[in-house]
């Protein structure tokens, strides 16, 4: 069997001690994740993010410095030939209007955008164990 790496790229966007989280099915599995996902070939890391960020969103962002790199093996729960290598990055949002309409609309559904007051999200809450490392260092800060 032939092993690889998955490049993945995910965004952490903080407002008023609020985090934004992502509803979405996979595969016919349902997660709770932060915005973005796989890196493609001939991309740069923070090109992935932006497009990642706009396909889940619909929204631009600016993307500053990185938060978490895993510095552990992980593998893909969807293909069991690839090791995850995940980035985490701070950004903010370029069109904060549009941000509150987006997530206003996704109020009540089952996949979506939404906000999450940090300080109060268990990160049981979140599907994948790198996102929950993530979140138990954004509250240690």
């Amino acid at each position: 069997m032939e092993k690889r790496f998955n490049i993945r790229v995910y965004g952490i966007l903080i407002d008023e001690g609020n985090i934004l989280l992502s509803r979405e099915t996979y595969q016919g599995k349902f997660m709770r994740k932060f915005v973005g996902g796989g890196l493609e070939w001939g991309e740069g890391i923070t090109d992935a993010l932006k497009r990642e960020f706009m396909e889940e969103t619909s929204l631009r962002i600016d993307v500053h410095e990185m938060v978490y790199i895993n510095e552990f093996f992980q593998q893909s729960a969807f293909n069991k030939k690839d090791q995850l290598i995940s980035m985490y990055y701070r950004v903010t949002c370029l069109e904060p209007s549009k941000l509150n309409a987006l997530i206003s609309e996704s109020e009540g559904c089952e996949e979506g955008i939404y906000w999450s007051t940090l300080a109060e999200l268990d990160e049981k809450e979140l599907t994948w164990p790198i996102d929950r490392l993530v979140i138990r260092r954004l509250k240690s800060f």
